[in-house]
């Protein structure tokens, strides 16, 4: 896998699991469900990001092999990171506006 391919997977996938995430979240809460942020991100980010991996090698009929599956773990890894880090990030931000502001 190429480092162009890696980003452009790293950059749809953070995408894809941030609109998921907060979807399912959406649902979870009118179901008056009660789940861990950080668990649900971390489960949506590391299926999500193995997924789109698993996609781009079968569409590029490229075989599965221990190298290759290192790199399909560190995808989900380096999803499950940037979306772990993204979403507390921004979130913290409007909590410290929000606070200011009241």
């Amino acid at each position: 896998m190429t480092v162009t391919a890696f980003l452009i997977i790293l950059a749809s996938s953070a995408a894809i699991t941030s609109l998921l995430t907060e979807g399912i979240k959406k649902f979870l809460d009118e179901q008056k469900v009660t789940y861990a942020s950080n668990i649900l991100v971390l489960a949506i980010a590391v299926i999500v990001g193995c997924g789109a991996t698993v996609i781009y090698y079968v569409n590029c009929q490229i075989p599965f092999t221990a190298l290759n599956s290192v790199y399909l773990a560190l995808m989900g890894i380096a999803n499950w990171l940037g979306a772990t880090l993204g979403y507390d990030k921004v979130r913290q931000t409007i909590a410290q506006i929000g606070a200011k502001e009241g």
